[in-house]
């Protein structure tokens, strides 16, 4: 198996391989991003499987995974490089007073004394990998403004050591909660994908492939509920974890349905603020309204 996917279906039967069920949208970026070597921006809420999309491709391309996960107040030392100034002055204080300062400074300058971080460390390596640069609207546009240059040449510039080109170049996936609007100079360097929650059926896939000992009616109740539960005015949705997650559970307690009194005692593995617990409960006590599954 190489490690470039063959075509969509290529892609979709490698990417279902390693546990990840893809829409048709998904999957046709994710083969796009690997043919025309551009980097993938995922936008979509928190819990729909931006970062397991990752994950998956670095699975499915047997690559090895590079995370950077992204913060505010992330700078340049966290996520490139940073030079090892411990072991700087060692070899300073070795070389001894008689030496030349331009032939040290040569010396401490020297890749020997850099230390590499998520960004570098991507395109230094010479074997397949998947960079994931995660939340990257966490950062401030000083940050992005610094990943222009990896994501447009796959290169970096050290003043101290000019231009680092990739030695391979990395399946980059970008993710976004859309908590902020990131600039269209780092939009234009990516394929776009927006990934919300799945449909009923391909969510009720994806909790009877994780979680295969759900039967398949409990599978399919378990996942129009969640699906009118995000229907709701929530401080936080159910992620497509959670609903695992309380697939699990429900598997732990001997429930074969979900009923008011089965809800009213699990419904905190899904819904985690009591606001919304109050407001599914509710919810939960009338039936469901078709209409919103």
């Amino acid at each position: 198996m190489g490690t470039e996917f063959a075509g969509l279906p290529d892609t979709e039967a490698r990417l279902e391989a390693v546990g990840y069920l893809p829409s048709t949208s998904i999957a046709t970026v994710t083969y796009l991003a690997d043919r025309l070597g551009k980097p993938v921006l995922v936008e979509g809420p928190a819990g729909v499987g931006k970062t397991e999309l990752a994950k998956a491709v670095a699975a499915a391309k047997d690559a090895r995974l590079i995370r950077l996960q992204c913060y505010e107040g992330l700078d340049e030392a966290k996520a490139l490089y940073e030079w090892n100034y411990s072991k700087q002055l060692l070899r300073i204080q070795a070389a001894g007073e008689g030496r030349a300062w331009d032939e040290t400074h040569d010396d401490i300058f020297g890749r020997e004394y850099l230390l590499t971080r998520p960004l570098l460390e991507a395109i230094s390596v010479d074997t397949p990998t998947v960079l994931l640069i995660d939340e990257v609207d966490k950062v401030d546009f000083e940050f992005e403004a610094l990943l222009l240059e990896i994501l447009s040449d796959f290169q970096v510039t050290i003043p101290e050591l000019g231009t680092v080109a990739a030695v391979h170049q990395p399946y980059v996936v970008l993710t976004s909660n859309s908590t902020r609007e990131l600039s269209e100079a780092l939009k234009r360097r990516c394929l776009y994908l927006h990934m919300d929650y799945p449909e009923i059926e391909r969510e009720k896939a994806i909790v009877m492939q994780k979680v295969p000992e759900v039967p398949e009616q409990l599978a399919e109740q378990l996942v129009r509920v969640v699906r009118s539960l995000r229907n709701l005015e929530l401080k936080k949705a159910p992620s497509i974890s959670e609903t695992l997650d309380w697939a699990r559970t429900l598997l732990a307690l001997g429930f074969d349905t979900i009923d008011a009194d089965v809800a009213a005692s699990t419904l905190n593995v899904v819904l985690k603020y009591q606001a919304d617990l109050e407001k599914g409960l509710k919810h939960l006590s009338v039936p469901p309204d078709p209409s919103l599954n």
